[in-house]
């Protein structure tokens, strides 16, 4: 019996990880080029996670990541620009997120979809898309399938809404203002807002950037909100997300201070592409299973959620 080779199936899984973790080293390398975009970068993730390719541990370090590039992306925030937009569209903007963050949690109860799913999808609809759920996905200790879910769904209709928002608005004959406002609220995420609002003219993408610059500021009342929330009521103190004080110091900081302009661009740069890093890493971590066990409802609950924002921001503002 002591001749007998008894065959371990985790180490062979674990040799077979170990054997790939150059190919992740590349790919985290490609992040930080210009043709790798967030989409691209969850797409190859999320590819590599189906076809078995898998990095051993390095999917522990996501959320570090995560955070730190929200910190990093405040350096490149305006202060001046997000007073000056709050003056038309603050109120609009209040209305709008707390509209779709209720409706996101009630339609999530109907559609009988994961809670965590629903709070992530539905602040990534009334904010700003990756960087909004990127930002709570600490706070609600979300597991990596039901991120990259709410991630899928908001790029998909970020893609859809880019050629088609602009499309609808020259069918309807909106104003540049207009559009403008409509492209911030129902649009997730500020590239295709930005994306949409040059298309369709200059005065519309000025208005789009910054009233999206107001929602994109919402991550910070959110975040504190949902970490009270999350509190399971046991006797234990509720985990303060510390990188979104951070975040506002880093926003602060670079207002204060614009000697550093130069820098401030630097860090800017960095949390976008780490932003791109670490949606990949979230992308590769989704199974199969993952995807079979909420996958269509969440689907559901986006789309049904994005046209309800979408139509009734537009009547809201057509009126």
């Amino acid at each position: 019996m002591k001749n007998v080779k008894v065959f371990d199936g985790s180490v062979g899984i674990e040799k077979r990880f170990k054997s790939y973790n150059w190919l992740y080293s590349i790919i985290i390398c490609a992040c930080f080029l210009p043709f790798m975009s967030p989409a691209i970068a969850l797409l190859i993730g999320l590819m590599l996670s189906v076809i078995g390719i898998r990095h051993e541990n390095i999917h522990k370090h996501t959320s570090k990541i995560l955070q730190t590039s929200i910190v990093l992306m405040g350096f490149g925030m305006s202060l001046s620009a997000v007073i000056l937009a709050s003056k038309n569209g603050f109120l609009l903007t209040v209305v709008s997120v707390t509209t779709v963050m209720t409706l996101g949690i009630l339609l999530g109860k109907l559609f009988k979809v994961e809670k965590n799913i629903s709070v992530l999808i539905a602040s990534g609809t009334a904010i700003c898309g990756g960087s909004a759920i990127a930002a709570i996905a600490p706070i609600l200790n979300s597991k990596s399938y039901q991120n990259s879910f709410a991630l899928i769904v908001v790029f998909v209709l970020n893609a859809v809404a880019l050629f088609l928002f602009p499309f609808i608005g020259h069918k309807l004959g909106l104003s540049q203002e207009t559009f403008g406002n409509w492209a911030a609220i129902a649009i997730h995420d500020t590239s295709s807002v930005v994306g949409a609002g040059a298309i369709y003219g200059e005065n519309a993408l000025r208005v789009a950037t910054t009233v999206k610059l107001i929602r994109a500021l919402w991550i910070i009342p959110l975040s504190l909100v949902i970490a009270f929330m999350n509190n399971s009521g046991e006797k234990k103190s509720i985990k303060f997300p510390w990188f979104i004080l951070f975040f506002v110091l880093a926003i602060v900081f670079a207002n204060i201070f614009p000697v550093f302009n130069t820098s401030y661009e630097h860090f800017n740069w960095l949390g976008k592409r780490g932003m791109v890093i670490a949606l990949f890493l979230i992308g590769s971590n989704i199974t199969i299973s993952d995807i079979k066990k909420s996958g269509p409802k969440s689907f559901a609950l986006g789309i049904v959620l994005w046209v309800v924002i979408a139509t009734g921001s537009l009547f809201f503002l057509t009126r």
